[in-house]
């Protein structure tokens, strides 16, 4: 299953910019988010298809936890009805030495 996921800085619109597309989805997100003052979380919002497929739209935040440069965090959360974040996926990546 060929995935892509990839953000930039774009200067023009001083933000951080980027897409995300699966083989089995035909939805392209885009995400638009910005790095932390500390320069070690980048958080990008989008919207897209609910995963309950009722053909409505959900919002989704996604942060990359720079740790080390060894270590890095990827988390997802989908904005519920209730006004409330809720967590749906998570992983740590780690380099190989």
């Amino acid at each position: 299953m060929p995935i892509d996921h990839d953000a930039r800085y774009d200067p023009a619109l001083k933000r951080f910019v980027g897409t995300f597309v699966v083989a089995v989805m035909t939805h392209l997100w885009v995400y638009h988010g910005s790095l932390d003052s500390a320069g070690k979380v980048l958080t990008l919002d989008t919207e897209g298809p609910s995963f309950t497929g009722d053909g409505r739209w959900s919002s989704i935040r996604t942060s990359s936890s720079f740790i080390s440069d060894d270590h890095r965090t990827l988390s997802s959360q989908v904005l519920g009805a209730d006004g409330k974040w809720m967590p749906f996926m998570k992983a740590q990546y780690r380099r190989k030495k």
